[in-house]
């Protein structure tokens, strides 16, 4: 069973502030985050880390029954044409986890992205909330709610028996206002998926700043990505950890034979 989607992670204690404090934020959050987020993408496709991967089956009452550890050299390569966006992630096995016979696992790839719901390809395809002002650790923050609008293209799919399921998704983004710099977000099922047997698919992705050479301090990169899905039998938790981000670049030669 594979996922290209993130858990609810409580990484964070929010405090709400009257709906009054609402004012205070700049009225161009959303456009400021949508080329923020292209900034990003632009960034993330230029970078290389280490992510580790541990993958859980949970029983009945949310207690860890097996958990398998892998670690990869991870990089994604995006391609962007006018209305075409394409995002390929490469993983380079560096430790194998030690398998357990007969314990299906959840496979879950491209959660590190779920910020691209935000990207001004998709903005026909989400509905936004006004954005409020929530103090977070702290820190005072945007939070938009997003919703995806059916049958728009979308961020996120299910893989299943080799089908593939476009899913309706709802969440928040927690934004610094001042950069547009996506904090934290996450998301969740609009509905269930009963036809299917996928009841819970919630995702939470956390993203801090990065100190590379030549790199804007206002961009963040994700560090954990967690996502949780659960079926009528099945309990499933997946965290994506990255670290060690380092710029890469690929030199391309090409030599022209002389001609007689």
């Amino acid at each position: 069973m594979t996922f290209a989607g993130l858990l609810v992670y409580p990484l964070m204690f929010s405090l709400a502030l009257p709906a009054s404090a609402a004012d205070t934020l700049p009225r161009d959050t959303l456009a400021r985050t949508r080329a923020q987020v292209e900034s990003f993408l632009k960034l993330f496709s230029e970078v290389r880390c280490t992510e580790v991967v541990v993958q859980a089956k949970l029983t009945k009452h949310g207690k860890v029954d097996h958990q398998e550890k892998s670690t990869y050299d991870y990089l994604v390569l995006a391609q962007e044409s006018g209305s075409y966006l394409n995002l390929q992630e490469s993983r380079l096995e560096q430790q194998a986890p030690q398998k357990k016979a007969n314990v299906p696992l959840l496979v879950t790839n491209g959660f590190a992205t779920l910020l691209l719901v935000f990207h001004p390809f998709y903005k026909d395809s989400f509905e936004f909330s006004p954005p409020e002002t929530e103090v977070v650790n702290g820190q005072t923050l945007a939070r938009i709610a997003f919703r995806h609008i059916r049958n728009k293209p979308t961020t996120m799919e299910l893989v299943l028996r080799g089908r593939e399921y476009p899913l309706d998704i709802t969440g928040s983004a927690w934004i610094d206002p001042a950069s547009g710099s996506i904090v934290r977000i996450e998301s969740e099922l609009a509905q269930t998926m009963d036809d299917i047997g996928l009841r819970v698919l919630r995702t939470d992705v956390q993203y801090d700043p990065v100190h590379l050479r030549g790199v804007d301090d206002s961009l963040r990169l994700p560090s954990i990505a967690t996502v949780e899905v659960q079926t009528a039998r099945q309990h499933w938790r997946n965290i994506h950890r990255f670290s060690g981000y380092q710029h890469f670049s690929v030199d391309v030669e090409e030599t022209v034979k002389a001609q007689k």
